[in-house]
């Protein structure tokens, strides 16, 4: 089965969408897959701590755990006005979420 199969049935408009719901469903089965990519992208993409927990769908508190169990040092506190505010935004999103 390959992705336009899919798309040829009618069950997706484009293979991307397939693609992008089969990651979807990787990440949900597979958590160790979600916190290994937030881990990744926060080492190589300068990604907020923050961020990095929302990607692997941990609290703040227990990313910053992963990261020290790892042996990498977390950045804490933003570097600039414009982290602090997408740290807010995705802070608020995560809480917004979970009432």
């Amino acid at each position: 089965m390959q992705a336009r199969d899919l798309v040829a049935a009618r069950l997706y408009e484009t293979e991307e969408e397939v693609i992008q719901d089969a990651l979807r469903h990787l990440l949900r089965a597979r958590p160790e897959v979600r916190i290994q990519l937030a881990v990744h992208r926060y080492q190589n993409e300068n990604l907020s701590l923050a961020k990095a927990a929302s990607v692997a769908g941990v609290s703040w508190a227990q990313m910053k755990e992963i990261l020290l169990e790892k042996g990498i040092q977390p950045r804490l506190g933003p570097e600039s006005v414009d982290e602090a505010r997408e740290e807010v935004a995705t802070l608020r999103e995560a809480l917004s979420g979970s009432g």
